[in-house]
């Protein structure tokens, strides 16, 4: 099986996303970037009470190109990298596929499948228990989870040979 250099994670809020990266980044010698923690080292502090999804949405979308900036670099380096930034829309998954093809790097779509009633009770235990994970990013509401719920665009198989 070929190095896959670049390694997108891929499933919705509580699916297990972050465990998993963190698992897969050390089996390949990797480095990790998580949207989460960039969102919360970057935004956290300005943001808005309730937090307006468009106001996320914009800084979410300024952190993926700096996070493709820095993943490139680390990938010609030969440094694999695991971008836990959720995946959870197709449009968003297409956008990645194209940047490593045109950089002429290898891809591997990591997809975590688990049921929203599963993934919801992993929340509410996280955000009860303030767990490793729930330090590395914020409380997450039934609200939120539902606005990225109704955003969930699981990937088809043709993007899981891709």
């Amino acid at each position: 099986m070929p190095r896959h250099l670049i390694n997108l994670i891929c499933g919705s809020t509580g699916a297990g996303k972050t465990n998993y990266a963190i698992e897969l980044t050390q089996r390949l010698g990797a480095i990790r970037i998580s949207i989460d923690e960039w969102m919360t080292a970057l935004f956290l502090i300005d943001r808005q009470q309730p937090i307006d999804p468009a106001w996320a949405m914009e800084r979410i979308s300024r952190c993926q190109d700096q996070i493709w900036s820095t993943a490139l670099q680390a990938a010609r380096q030969g440094i694999p990298c695991v971008l836990d930034l959720g995946f959870t829309q197709k449009s968003q998954r297409s956008k990645f596929v194209a940047l490593v093809s045109d950089a002429g790097l290898l891809l591997q779509l990591h997809f975590l499948d688990v049921p929203a009633t599963e993934r919801w009770r992993r929340v509410e235990q996280r955000n009860a228990a303030k767990s490793a994970t729930y330090q590395l990013t914020f409380n997450v509401t039934r609200e939120m989870f539902d606005y990225v719920e109704g955003m969930r665009e699981p990937p088809v198989a043709e993007e899981m040979t891709a």
